[in-house]
This record gives C-alpha cells, structure tokens and sequence, in this order.
C-alpha cells in the first residue's frame, strides 16, 4: 500500500439536536466551568472506532468486548483474543511481539494508545483529536422524567404499586467543534522497530469516513439526534513544516445556525500558509448546513 507522508490539519463538527452528545457520570452533557457545554474526544472517538467495527469491519483494538460470562474482558485477555497467547516470556521480546501486533489495530496506529498488562507499552498515536466545544450562542440543557415499567426491587412494601422512575437530560442543539492533526512520523520509530506498515492512504481513507460518519452511524436512544455536520481537512505538503494553531476558536456557528469559517478562511490565504497547503477538502450536506466563507480552493463532497 501507498504510506501517507502528510500532515494534516482540521475539524469534525457534530452536531447535537434534543441530544445528548457526551454525558458526565450524572447523565448530564458535560459543562465546563463557563456553562459552556463540551465533548471529550473520547466520544468522537468511541463512535469512530464502533464505525470501523460494525461498518467497516476493522481490528479495533481499544473497545469493550465480553467474556462468554458476559464479563469485560482485561487488556490481556483482549489481547489474547486478537492474537492469541503471548508467545515470548523474555521482556524485551515481549514488548516488541505486543507493539507489532497491536500496531496492525487501526485505532492503534491513529489513535495511538497505553497497554499496561502483561508488558507495558505507550504508542503516540499519528492522529489527535482535541475536546470539542459547542459553538452555538445557547447551552440550554433540559431534563425530563422517564417511567420504568417495573417495580423498584428495593421496595419492601408489598402492597406497593408503583415502578421505578428515572430522568435523561438532553441540550437543546449544540454544534461540537473538534480540532485534529495528523502527524505519520508519531509512529515512524516505532514501525520501523517492529517492522511493520506505518500509515497508508487506505487508513487515511478509512480516518477521514469515520470523521464524516461515524456521529451519526452510531444511533442509540441517547444520541438520536446526534450527527455528523462538517469535516474540514487540510493537508500540507510532504516536505511541510508548517504548524497551524486550533481552529475550534477559529470557527463560529451564529444564531441563524450557520457555520462561519471567515476566520479560518483568512489563516490559509495567508501567504506563508498558503504556500505550504496541497489541497482543502471539505464535507457536508448542502441540503441542510449553511456554511459561510469556505476557504478559497476547497474542494467540496457531500457528507
């Protein structure tokens, strides 16, 4: 396969309508001290790994999987089910048999990852993904009783007739902006250590459809309402050594619900920006999302 030697600055926006996006421990969407409502990038990327699962049926190393006594399996015993039994005792061997199996995961040589069992290993992912912050000019949160249809079986009152009751709480609309990066010589020393293949256009092909769909793939009675909304994806050229800051400050989303990209459209015109870029593509649906002042020489597909 052709190895990707790029580095690629972007942003995946999700947006969340009646939604509930991210929850805390306390099912409510995550705030940061402001009010205002974010995502941890743990939850794009549980929904991209659980896209390339289901849809496209890659090694996803790093998900919960269960025993056949419906137990979650340990970091080892997920380990064993991939590849089998470890097959080196002596330390060193060890780390390097670990690191070239669990390197061949796709979510391992993008996401990178700590295996902390039987070895212990730290792998720097080549793509990382920053929290996402709703950019919408509201944060409305909203919570709602919900009825279970069974009795509450700490009720020592037999008489008792009535079933247990809940809430789920939901925001209103949000629109999640992620920034990330994509760096293949995060992984170069160690591909090269193991001798195994490093990044590859087809998992380029394969970041960028998770990036586009995997929000939306993902539909459970939480996230309903969850989607994909936008990717931006800007590649430099291989010899680059540009680096470009977050364009989650950089993008705004006004009251007529309308992603503003001025802001980033003016940081690649620059001159000493520009020169360094190979291409702009950018993805979402015209039918629904208004986007204002696409960066000049954008390459547009559909979502």
């Amino acid at each position: 396969m052709t190895t990707f030697n790029n580095r690629v600055y972007g942003a995946a926006i999700i947006k969340s309508i009646n939604s509930n996006y991210n929850a805390d421990f306390s099912g409510q969407p995550r705030k940061l001290p402001n009010g205002t409502v974010y995502a941890t990038d743990k939850a794009l990327k549980y929904s991209i790994r659980n896209f390339w699962k289901d849809a496209l049926a890659e090694k996803v190393f790093y998900f919960k999987s269960l025993s056949e006594e419906m137990s979650p399996r340990t970091l080892d015993e997920t380990y064993n089910l991939h590849f089998g039994e470890f097959k080196s005792n002596d330390k060193t061997k060890l780390r390097l048999e670990v690191l070239g199996n669990i390197l061949k995961c796709l979510d391992v040589k993008l996401f990178g990852g700590t295996y902390a069992g039987k070895t212990n290993i730290s792998i720097h992912g080549t793509c990382q993904i920053t929290h996402g912050l709703n950019k919408f000019t509201e944060n409305v949160i909203y919570s709602e009783q919900i009825m279970s249809p069974f009795r509450n079986s700490n009720d020592k009152s037999a008489d008792s007739t009535m079933t247990t009751l809940g809430s789920q709480s939901r925001l209103q609309e949000g629109h999640y902006v992620h920034h990330f990066s994509v760096n293949p010589k995060n992984i170069e020393e160690d591909v090269t250590r193991v001798g195994v293949e490093g990044l590859t256009d087809a998992d380029i092909a394969k970041l960028k459809e998770g990036l586009r769909k995997g929000a939306t793939y993902y539909d459970s009675a939480a996230k309903a309402g969850t989607e994909n909304e936008l990717l931006l994806w800007v590649q430099l050229k291989a010899d680059s050594k540009l680096v470009l800051p977050s364009f989650v400050s950089l993008i705004e989303v006004n009251e007529g619900k309308e992603i503003d990209l001025s802001k980033v459209s003016s940081l690649l015109a620059e001159a000493h920006v520009k020169s360094e870029i190979e291409k702009i593509e950018i993805y979402y649906n015209k039918a629904n999302t208004k986007v204002l002042s696409e960066p000049a020489g954008a390459v547009f597909t559909e979502l």
